[in-house]
């Protein structure tokens, strides 16, 4: 048996080789010492963060669409060579399938008569699958992606190589909710449309605690498909009150202070507590069998139900893809579980400041990612810090590098989503500064004035993605939304 396992989250190579042993040992999302029946993971089980992470079935059906050969004038042309692009885009849909980890069907052979068409179209209708690509290889094959897209009802994706659509062609489609279209020759933008069915898969195979209040239900996003379970606040700080201090806590706490560029604040208890809370909540999640977590860790430390806020355990949880938000803000969460899901990088929800001396805008909390150029990516350097509002525990302050590009991204609701972006500028220190202890100051692009800037705990992530998101809407039917570009206190 060939065992698999991504490194990218581990936080040491001791601990990799443990995640490795229990999945070749068969023993599912944790290994357990507790007696048969038992209902999750015990205090002492350790809990793989790789099993909680969703890995849902993705299946897509793919074709290419021609017109009858030989072909004579008209584009792509005469010239154009369709078995060598036939060729050449087919083994690039099987490499991105591989990347991904998702099913393609691609038909044999290109479609070039109605018939074919509609009988490929039933084929789609039956088997039902999560996507479907047309590869154009004539520039009168417009019609027949609108009838697949129209017939079926399945997400679109078309890939319109250069030489097969002119402007007119690709505007209404471009515009049709449930169609994601690429002009162009990069081959990188249709993996970026695979990409966001397997996102979308992931949302609807996802299930996220609400960690909040005394009531428990479960209910079902609209659109997105996610399944949120409420479960009573007190159930993370009952089970934190059970959590010893396991060889795990000891291992992950001593790392945290070993790769740190500096502490300030926390000592050796405060990093064993803060791994503590991050052990206790994937005992949690996969007691009840969740993916991710959104918890009402404020009201918590305000009550002084735990002695250390989360907010070490939330970096440590988002850098291995699993999403884990603050302040049982639940559309904060799923923000942070797009980026995570369509983007494989961990955002930050932040409290937004502006400076308007500068005109830019502060994006503060106390919980961010350090893998943010990607889960397989080095880690940037962090800071030791307390939680600045309570002065308790473990925050890190995650160093943004100066000069790169973010995206700033919030749903409002299952329906609309705001997209920004800018550039980070600097890292703001508390002190002489107020606020949360990971401050990142960024440069708003295509926003005159920085206190029009739209939301509230948007998930700041790294790289200007807004075109891979705004294909995420157009796929999916979401309505984009841009701060205002010209100021409005003028």
């Amino acid at each position: 048996m060939c065992v698999q396992h991504d490194c990218s989250g581990c936080v040491n190579r001791r601990e990799c080789l443990k995640l490795m042993s229990l999945s070749a040992a068969g023993l599912g999302v944790w290994s357990t010492s507790a007696a048969a029946g038992s209902e999750g993971p015990g205090p002492a089980d350790f809990v793989d963060p790789a099993k909680l992470r969703p890995k849902p079935e993705v299946r897509i059906m793919a074709s290419f669409l021609e017109m009858p050969r030989p072909y004579w004038l008209g584009w792509p042309g005469t010239a154009y060579d369709l078995d060598g692009h036939q060729k050449e885009y087919s083994g690039l849909l099987a490499q991105s399938a591989q990347r991904l980890g998702i099913q393609v069907e691609l038909r044999p052979q290109p479609i070039n008569n109605e018939g074919d068409l509609t009988a490929w179209i039933n084929q789609i209708k039956e088997k039902k699958p999560h996507g479907v690509l047309v590869i154009f290889q004539h520039i009168h094959c417009w019609g027949w992606a609108s009838m697949v897209a129209k017939q079926t009802q399945i997400p679109l994706i078309v890939f319109a190589p250069i030489g097969t659509a002119f402007t007119g062609h690709v505007a209404g489609p471009s515009r049709t909710p449930g169609i994601y279209v690429v002009s162009s020759l990069d081959w990188s933008a249709v993996e970026d449309g695979l990409r966001m069915v397997r996102a979308k898969r992931m949302f609807e195979e996802t299930r996220v605690l609400w960690i909040r209040g005394n009531e428990r239900n479960e209910t079902v996003l609209e659109r997105l498909g996610t399944k949120v379970r409420a479960i009573p606040r007190d159930s993370f700080n009952q089970e934190f009150d059970k959590q010893p201090v396991t060889e795990e806590v000891k291992e992950l706490a001593a790392q945290l202070r070993k790769e740190a560029a500096k502490i300030v604040e926390p000592n050796e208890q405060d990093t064993l507590n803060a791994m503590r809370a991050y052990v206790t909540a994937k005992r949690l999640l996969a007691r009840e069998q969740a993916n991710a977590l959104s918890m009402d860790c404020l009201g918590m430390v305000g009550a002084k139900l735990v002695p250390t806020p989360p907010c070490a355990a939330w970096t440590l949880l988002q850098n291995q893809g699993i999403t884990a938000g603050c302040e049982a803000d639940l559309w904060g969460a799923m923000s942070l579980m797009l980026t995570s899901y369509l983007l494989d990088r961990p955002g930050y929800m932040n409290d937004p400041v502006p400076e308007t001396v500068h005109n830019t805008l502060i994006a503060a909390h106390c919980t961010s990612g350090t893998r943010i150029a990607g889960f397989d990516k080095p880690p940037a350097p962090y800071v030791l810090r307390n939680h600045s509002e309570s002065a308790l525990g473990v925050a890190m302050q995650v160093l943004w590098p100066e000069g790169q590009p973010v995206s700033l991204v919030r749903f409002t609701g299952p329906n609309d989503l705001i997209v920004d972006t800018g550039k980070v500028v600097g890292n703001v220190q508390t002190p002489p500064a107020g606020g949360c202890r990971t401050s990142v100051e960024i440069a708003m692009d295509a926003v005159e004035d920085c206190r029009d800037v739209q939301g509230f705990h948007q998930v700041v992530t790294l790289g200007n993605h807004f075109r891979v998101l705004r294909g995420f809407c157009e796929l999916y039917g979401i309505k984009l939304v841009r701060s205002p570009r010209y100021s409005t206190f003028i």
